[in-house]
């Protein structure tokens, strides 16, 4: 009975943990204003220098950051961290003056601190958010009688709008029933045009288009639809390296797995970065299912030390079909 309640509680303990969500936080050093993007859905219309966003719910996302100063360039990048936390990113220059993304840090989404003044919290959304755009349409009718043109009557019309003016000047007849100048009118019409906001640039969300090389020549039984780029894999796999104990490099390497595409040469990669056998045995039996060239699995029996392990990962795969 003891036993099983043990397990009972080890089991809600751990659908609670998989179940929390979690926030991003971006912000500049000085003052840049920026529009953030995850995976090619605008996340805060407006710019800002100091956006949180929250209720994310993977571990990684394709990041879009364009700047209200479009000579600072754009930042264009897929990241991975860790559930239930919440993670920083500067958003700062590298030594070469390139606008980059700089963790800062994460901490238990619990210990988050409090949200500051200047920080825009909006809440993760995947549906482009609409932007309204007022353009006001000025008329003025004004009409003189002393000077050539005693006939005619001005009319200046300004058009203004949130990018550019137009003004210019039209000459028209006065009423040809009075030769009396009419009074001056102004009159003014507000329009209101709503557009949908997007990405400024069509992001291309199917991954893998850097790898074409190492799977053109494949032709065989396929675990996933398209595996990631490689410079999206080594940046996850610097995530898992990051890591100093084992079950936190094993957990990370599982959330990353699980929601994306790799190669059977990835796996192996990543099997690597584990010092255990068992951890490599337990990530190569849960990356199965989440390779693209599933027929060249065999690949990944490389990095393992014990002849044991290939044939319990055999048996595992076996069991699969």
């Amino acid at each position: 009975m003891k036993k099983i309640t043990i397990l009972l509680i080890s089991l809600f303990v751990f659908g609670f943990v998989n179940a929390q969500n979690s926030n991003l936080v971006f912000f500049t050093e000085n003052g840049e204003a920026f529009i953030i993007f995850l995976n090619g859905v605008n996340q805060n219309p407006s710019p800002q220098t100091n956006v949180k966003i929250t209720d994310l719910n993977a571990v990684n996302y394709h990041v879009k950051i364009v700047f209200n100063d479009k000579s600072l360039g754009e930042i264009d990048k897929n990241i991975f961290f860790n559930k239930g936390k919440e993670t920083s990113y500067a958003v700062k220059q590298n030594k070469k003056g390139v606008y980059t993304l700089k963790f800062r840090g994460e901490v238990p989404i619990a210990q988050a601190p409090q949200t500051s003044n200047n920080q825009n919290v909006v809440k993760y959304t995947t549906t482009p958010a609409a932007s309204s755009t007022t353009v006001t349409y000025t008329e003025t009718t004004t009409s003189t009688s002393n000077n050539d043109d005693d006939n005619q009557s001005s009319v200046n019309i300004n058009i203004s709008g949130d990018d550019s003016g137009v003004n210019f000047n039209l000459k028209v007849p006065k009423d040809a029933t009075t030769n009396q100048a009419s009074s001056n009118t102004t009159t003014t019409y507000t329009t209101t045009t709503t557009t949908t906001s997007s990405s400024s640039s069509n992001i291309n969300q199917s991954q893998g288009t850097t790898q074409t090389g190492n799977v053109s020549n494949y032709n065989g039984k396929t675990g996933c639809n398209v595996p990631m780029t490689q410079a999206d894999f080594l940046s996850a796999k610097q995530t898992i390296a990051s890591k100093d104990f084992e079950d936190s490099k094993l957990t990370i390497a599982k959330q990353i797995t699980s929601s994306n595409c790799l190669l059977a040469s990835q796996v192996k990669d990543i099997m690597k970065l584990f010092d255990y056998e068992e951890s490599k045995l337990e990530y190569a039996k849960s990356a199965y299912s989440h390779t693209y060239d599933i027929g060249n699995y065999f690949k990944v029996n490389d990095a393992f030390e014990y002849e044991s392990s290939i044939d319990e990962l055999n048996e595992y795969i076996n069991s699969q079909k």
